[in-house]
């Protein structure tokens, strides 16, 4: 993200998020055959070692640390369903919640923002005049109805007390804790990102309010849209699980599903023919540009693109998945650690800049080319080898885990 993100995302993105916890580290077991339990073992050893942000500074809550730790907890619970798992990431959602703008107490919360009050958001720098937001506010709701519908989904926790002894009173048990996420990642949604920061005036099409100071009245970057999507994505789900309010889950389906047809079907996107012969994307920033976007955004693109393909609800197919695959392999993929900065395959400087490392989103596109699979995993990973990026070694372990089924 430009603007309000870029400052953090160069840094926090590049080759995996490099913070780790104590001595605990995350073990590749092997590239081949299923998810194992020491790999399993060595994700939740790390992953108790580390401690959730203490603001949304520099957006941690977003491509921070904390914002992408969490979305790591939530894909290997969606692997393996342990309760380890499970219980970490509570931890970290009761964290961004008590940080929320209205809930916490100053320095961290109760500032004015650009729309003149004291909204539910995660402003990310709190020393700038006027206090602007952006795609970033998408992330943390993203992970509170994340969390929330991962417990819906297990059944069998309802009426278990969280072993945390609710430190927030955001409710005892499993259920009680899922429903005051839901309930929180609505409120922001409704009295800020949808009541001020987006306009969804032209077809449901997300750009920022023309008042907004940041961005006004452009069309939102697709790496933003990714996270507000990581928000709607779960939210539905979640309130599909309770069935407690189809109007607000067709709201919410109708602007994802905007979002997807404007890069698939509005002029987003360009379907062209690699030198391989392969097809292949090019696309760029945000609308109107079309082509060039850059090595580190791209990788949120795809992420949210692999999300939002797992879930199976929003018609975008394994043919679309390895288009960008493609894109990948035979154009961004110069050499033996030698990545293009660009979708074009071109490079340039900044975001835009060659690397020796895979950006962890891209990962995710090794299940759609078996043929780079291991290249693709090696680039950053061994077997008996050990890793400190929660990120890159979730999303390995999710492809690991589809390419076993």
């Amino acid at each position: 993200m430009r603007g309000s993100l870029s400052t953090f995302a160069l840094g926090a993105i590049f080759g995996g998020l490099l913070f780790s916890g104590a001595q605990a580290q995350m073990k590749v077991s092997s590239f081949d055959g299923k998810v194992t339990d020491d790999e399993l073992k060595s994700f939740n050893d790390f992953v108790a070692t580390l401690k959730p942000g203490t603001s949304n500074k520099g957006n941690e809550w977003a491509q921070g640390h904390s914002g992408e730790q969490t979305k790591a907890m939530g894909l290997v619970y969606q692997i393996a369903g342990q309760k380890d798992t499970l219980d970490n990431m509570i931890r970290f959602c009761d964290a961004v919640l008590s940080e929320r703008n209205d809930l916490a107490k100053a320095p961290v919360g109760q500032h004015k923002i650009w729309t003149g009050e004291i909204d539910p958001c995660w402003p990310n720098d709190v020393t700038k005049t006027p206090i602007i937001t952006g795609g970033e506010e998408g992330d943390p709701v993203g992970h509170l109805a994340s969390c929330s519908y991962l417990i819906l989904k297990t059944k069998n926790l309802y009426n278990q007390k969280v072993a945390d002894s609710d430190p927030h009173k955001y409710g005892a048990t499993y259920l009680d804790r899922a429903k005051t996420y839901l309930k929180q990642a609505d409120t922001s949604m409704s009295e800020h990102i949808l009541k001020r920061l987006l306009d969804l005036s032209n077809g449901n099409k997300m750009y920022f309010a023309k008042d907004s100071p940041y961005m006004g009245g452009k069309p939102v970057p697709w790496n933003q849209q990714m996270m507000f999507n990581y928000a709607f994505l779960n939210l539905v789900n979640a309130h599909n699980i309770l069935n407690d309010n189809p109007t607000l889950v067709t709201k919410y389906k109708s602007i994802l599903s905007a979002s997807l047809d404007w890069f698939f079907h509005g002029g987003g996107v360009q379907t062209k023919k690699s030198k391989k012969g392969s097809t292949i994307y090019d696309w760029g920033y945000t609308m109107p540009k079309t082509g060039g976007e850059d090595n580190n955004h791209g990788a949120l693109d795809v992420a949210g693109f692999a999300r939002t393909y797992a879930d199976g609800n929003y018609g975008i197919t394994a043919d679309q998945m390895k288009t960008f695959a493609n894109t990948f392999v035979d154009v961004m993929t110069l050499g033996e650690k030698k990545y293009a900065g660009k979708v074009d395959g071109t490079s340039g400087s900044g975001h835009a800049s060659e690397t020796e490392s895979i950006r962890s989103g891209w990962l995710f596109l090794a299940e759609f080319r078996p043929d780079a699979y291991e290249s693709m995993m090696s680039a950053d990973l061994a077997v008996g080898k050990t890793t400190k990026s929660a990120d890159q070694f979730s999303r390995f372990l999710w492809v690991k885990h589809q390419r076993a089924k």
